[in-house]
């Protein structure tokens, strides 16, 4: 089944349970009151509106659940693991480990994505291979996944009903409906969408309140050199403030693969060894890097595109230089590369009151 097919089967699905009884939103103490999400002028300026879907406006109060849900180790089956435990609000939601470490002592088998600006994540999908379409779907599958939270939903739900707090809580975001797990990821979703970074050094270049330093300056111009970094093709421009196309590629990682990646889920041969283009955002705080966190700095990163190349059926037709390895910096525009990427780093982002627990 084409990936396509599969997220229209899915969205159709959630769009069938999201209309059931389970789900009635009747019945509110107060409704909730509307919290559109504060776009950054830099965003308003040069992309698309964020998605929202119209079954699951922002609210005070579904945020607010949200928040208290994303923090919660009441979703682990052991009370031991939240969703912030893999998703660290000072490392830019990702984790410092190369592998998150599970409720059983297990490690995962990639990098924890680090969750900012996914509202503008147009196509909706995501984790590194694409296998789920729509925040709210992603949040499902961790809570169950037997190396990492190791629960089920029934129970989680039990817990919630039973809570001090959860049930009026649910019932100020969605009413009296009963609670479930299409409102708790509802609300993980709405939290989520709010943790917008877009106030880095460079974002305030832009707006002319910041100047570059000359590496700074050099660096964006190896970035955007296609005969230099060539970067921006998957990385986007200073007119895309996302910095990431958020689509997959073969970025010339390995020559064979175990971890298939985009292929896995496609069962498009032609698709093995595809991963989603990562933000390029906040990189000063969430190191390690690439689907599998092999590489530990930057430096290591650079090298890779640099002189690394892996020839494979699937690499990707911008790994242009790839018979040479790489595209070959001196060592001049790589400390000046890396010092551009950095400027891109945004530490009100990581100490946003609004994002701590």
């Amino acid at each position: 089944m084409k990936l396509l097919d599969k997220h229209i089967i899915v969205a159709l699905a959630f769009l069938a349970t999201a209309c059931g009884k389970d789900d009635d939103t009747t019945g509110y103490v107060n409704q909730p009151t509307q919290a559109p999400l504060d776009i950054p002028q830099i965003f308003s300026d040069n992309i698309l509106n964020p998605v929202i879907p119209s079954d699951n406006p922002q609210t005070i109060e579904g945020i607010a659940l949200g928040k208290k849900l994303f923090f919660d180790p009441i979703l682990s089956a052991n009370n031991t693991q939240a969703c912030a435990s893999c998703h660290r609000p000072q490392n830019a939601f990702t984790d410092i480990p190369r592998f998150s470490i599970g409720i059983d002592g297990i490690p995962g088998v990639r990098n924890s994505m680090p969750l900012f600006n996914l509202a503008w994540n147009y196509d909706e999908l995501f984790f590194w291979d694409g296998r789920e379409f729509s925040l709210e779907h992603q949040a499902l599958e961790p809570v169950t996944n037997p190396i990492e939270m190791h629960n089920t939903w029934e129970v989680v739900v039990q817990r919630l009903q039973e809570h001090p707090e959860y049930p009026s809580m649910f019932n100020s975001a969605f009413g009296n409906g009963s609670i479930t797990k299409e409102k708790a990821t509802k609300a993980i979703a709405q939290f989520e969408r709010t943790l917008i970074s877009a106030n880095s050094k460079f974002d305030r270049y832009l707006l002319g309140l910041a100047e570059l330093t000359p590496a700074e300056e050099n660096g964006l111009n190896v970035f955007m050199d296609e005969n230099r970094g060539d970067c921006f093709h998957c990385h986007g421009n200073p007119n895309n403030p996302l910095w990431t196309d958020n689509q997959f590629h073969n970025n010339g990682l390995d020559a064979t693969f175990d971890d298939l990646g985009l292929g896995e889920v496609t069962g498009d041969p032609a698709d093995n060894g595809k991963f989603r283009s990562p933000s390029l955002r906040n990189l000063a705080y969430t190191a390690p890097y690439m689907h599998d966190g092999r590489f530990s700095t930057l430096d290591e990163v650079i090298n890779h595109y640099s002189e690394g190349l892996q020839d494979s059926p699937t690499i990707d037709p911008l790994m242009k230089k790839v018979d040479e390895g790489g595209v070959q910096l001196t060592d001049q525009d790589k400390a000046d590369l890396k010092a551009f990427l950095l400027s891109l780093s945004d530490p009100s982002f990581i100490n946003n009151p609004d994002f701590q627990n």
